[in-house]
């Protein structure tokens, strides 16, 4: 992907960056909040914004795993996959159940979960390959 031009977008695209790489920081450590979304549009924006940061996080040994395979069109271990849908279900579930009021919201999330789960499962699945015993 190319740097844009304009330094002000560069900026703005460096600043979300760092935005959605913290959430995927908060994510590394809270249970049910989404990491793998965040790495990728953090990874988008640096991708757009600063070649530096880009490479920066294609070689973090903690997060440049998930990037390096998404952009080579790996997709994600069957794991990753599992807790993303996971995540969903149980905070959209939270959000319906406790915090939404409205039928029409409710139900307009409902929709909105359903199809990100469809989503999920249908990326491919990266292949792990099995542990030496």
């Amino acid at each position: 992907m190319a740097v844009v031009k304009n330094r002000a977008a560069r900026s703005v695209f460096v600043i979300l960056g760092f935005f959605f790489l913290g959430m995927a920081f908060i994510g590394v450590v809270l249970p049910l909040i989404p990491t793998v979304g965040p790495v990728l549009l953090a990874a988008f924006f640096f991708s757009k914004s600063s070649e530096r940061f880009d490479q920066w996080l294609i070689n973090n040994r903690v997060f440049g795993g998930i990037v390096r395979d998404w952009r080579a069109g790996l997709g994600f271990t069957p794991r990753a996959k599992t807790i993303s849908i996971t995540a969903i279900i149980a905070t959209f579930t939270i959000s319906i159940v406790f915090v939404v009021e409205p039928t029409l919201v409710r139900v307009a999330l409902i929709i909105f979960a359903a199809a990100l789960v469809v989503y999920i499962t249908r990326l491919p699945t990266k292949r792990v390959a099995p542990e030496a015993a």
